[in-house]
């Protein structure tokens, strides 16, 4: 009686404010900040009996809304390893948030204790950070009460970006094991990357430097601190400097600036001073995806967005297997969505002899997808992923005698590979340092890498629609099952174009749908993908 006093008591600060429905997607929940006071304290209530149900666990708690505007903000659960939540206990976090007063919130979690079959008196431990927000500080009250009303241990960590959250979370359950993670700190954090930057490095030398736009977002300060742990650049390592990491004016976040800025608009931010050859990235708000851009001789911008990651990596992997002399124990996939364009997955097909999977869209689709090949190379095309080395690969080289030197320096570059990358999530600072590696590796510009494979002419649109759930998919979000009718018309207005394709899908992160169109030329592509948005506007009235 006394814990159900407890959670009403603490429930009772933060009563649900709004009718509006809420909906843990696959960002979690994100929304206006306004609305989230009662969500996150809920979220801080799910957390604990995650943690109670795996028998006291960490589990890690990131508060953030990535590339939305400043006046968002969004909650998301972090597993043990570091991976998303499980996909079954989304359910209880969207019936928790909806709960519609303090008592029915309090039967309702009581009632998943017998559900989940959780130990009331069983240890529960939380680990929870923000971006740079002005909202954050007052949702971290909401969190903080829920976690102090179920008598959970918890540490704030105050402001991390997303993947340093991950990161933190795989370190603390692993501390002590033979599968330790690292130092559970982001100075651990920090130091790891760049040692095993330097590691990949041996022999290599970067010319010139890479301008990173940081979104005025966490990106930015916590690039900085990383760049303190990096070898100087006197002694060949990348020179990195960030632009547009203002942290002091929230307002500023993801304003004209940032990866989705840069994917969507298909130009560099107006204060990037983009130089004919100079390599530059773009981090979104939270730090967890990264595009990088150039500008040719002839000032014509050029973007390397996922999909030219995804094959930068994966290439990358393969030769250094082959020089190891380990390709036939290193199976290689890559993962995509349906965002992919569709000249990546013909090269990765043709050029490089991979396996591609596609799966819908959300991280922990690609994930789980990724964890099927001995290295799973796996991007959204707006630059959230990673590569995964499974356990079985790391052992081949920790195992593997070289019959040269050359087989010696190969397994060395794998082996710094698996710590320079981050298992747990896409990360924009280790994906930066990764991508840094192979074009030293390869002696490679921009233009080079550029030049592995011409992207289909596309365009990505964005439609504000009154229900975004009435817009079903099926066939990894490739077709549209509802509204009724829509895909044949859909289907009509492709062939009507060379080399087109279209979908439509409702944004899991944000109250809008997404158009995506592809076509043989820019001006096909923009054709469609105004066609296409009319018929969506049309059908969301």
């Amino acid at each position: 009686m006394a814990f159900h006093d407890s959670l009403l008591s603490a429930s009772a600060k933060h009563p649900k404010s709004s009718d509006v429905p809420f909906q843990y997607g696959t960002s979690g929940f994100r929304t206006k900040a306004a609305l989230l006071d009662s969500v996150v304290f809920r979220v801080g209530l799910l957390a604990a009996l995650r943690s109670r149900k795996l028998g006291g666990q960490t589990i890690g708690v990131m508060i953030t809304a990535s590339h939305n505007p400043p006046e968002d903000n969004g909650i998301k659960l972090v597993d043990p390893m570091g991976e998303m939540l499980e996909s079954s206990w989304e359910e209880y976090a969207t019936v928790l948030a909806n709960s519609a007063s303090d008592k029915l919130l309090v039967d309702v979690y009581e009632q998943l204790h017998n559900t989940v079959k959780a130990k009331q008196n069983a240890p529960s431990r939380v680990i929870f950070a923000r971006d740079t927000r002005a909202s954050g500080p007052a949702l971290v009250t909401a969190l903080v009460d829920a976690l102090k009303a179920t008598k959970t241990n918890f540490t704030d960590h105050e402001i991390l970006t997303t993947p340093q959250l991950h990161y933190l979370v795989r370190c603390v359950n692993t501390k002590g094991t033979r599968n330790e993670y690292g130092t559970p700190t982001e100075e651990g954090y920090c130091q790891k990357l760049a040692s095993a930057y330097k590691k990949a490095m041996e022999g290599r030398t970067t010319k010139d430097s890479i301008l990173v736009d940081c979104a005025n977002g966490v990106g930015g300060p916590k690039l900085r601190e990383l760049i303190k742990y990096l070898p100087d650049p006197k002694e060949g390592a990348v020179e990195v400097v960030p632009i547009n990491d203002d942290t002091s004016n929230p307002d500023k976040l993801n304003y004209q600036c940032g990866a989705d800025f840069v994917k969507t608009q298909q130009r560099p931010p107006p204060t990037s001073q983009l130089r004919p050859l100079m390599r530059c990235a773009s981090l979104d708000g939270d730090a967890d995806r990264i595009v990088f851009y150039f500008a040719d001789l002839d000032k014509i911008f050029h973007l390397l967005d996922g999909d030219k990651i995804a094959i930068l990596a994966a290439a990358f992997v393969g030769d250094l297997a082959k020089s190891a002399g380990i390709a036939d124990k290193a199976r290689i996939g890559v993962v995509q969505t349906a965002y992919a364009n569709g000249a990546s997955t013909e090269y990765i097909t043709n050029m490089l002899n991979l396996p591609v999977v596609c799966t819908a869209t959300g991280v922990k689709h690609l994930h789980h997808a990724a964890t099927k090949f001995d290295v799973g190379v796996y991007f959204e095309a707006n630059g959230h992923g990673t590569v995964l080395f499974s356990d079985s690969f790391i052992r081949t080289l920790e195992s593997h005698e070289p019959q040269s030197p050359a087989q010696k320096s190969a397994i060395e570059t794998l082996q710094a590979l698996t710590e320079l990358v981050n298992q747990t999530t896409g990360d924009a600072l280790s994906d930066l340092l990764l991508v840094e590696v192979i074009l030293a590796h390869k002696a490679w510009g921009p233009q080079e890498w550029s030049r592995m494979y011409s992207d289909m002419p596309n365009r990505l649109a964005r439609v504000e629609v009154r229900d975004r759930t009435i817009f079903k998919t099926f066939d990894a979000e490739r077709k549209l099952e509802a509204p009724v009718g829509l895909q044949a018309q859909i289907d009509a207005l492709v062939v009507k174009y060379k080399n087109g394709r279209s979908f439509v899908r409702a944004s899991g992160t944000e109250d809008a749908v997404r158009v995506y169109s592809e076509a043989a030329s820019r001006g096909e592509a923009d054709d469609l993908a105004q066609k296409v948005t009319m018929l969506v506007k049309h059908m969301g009235q």
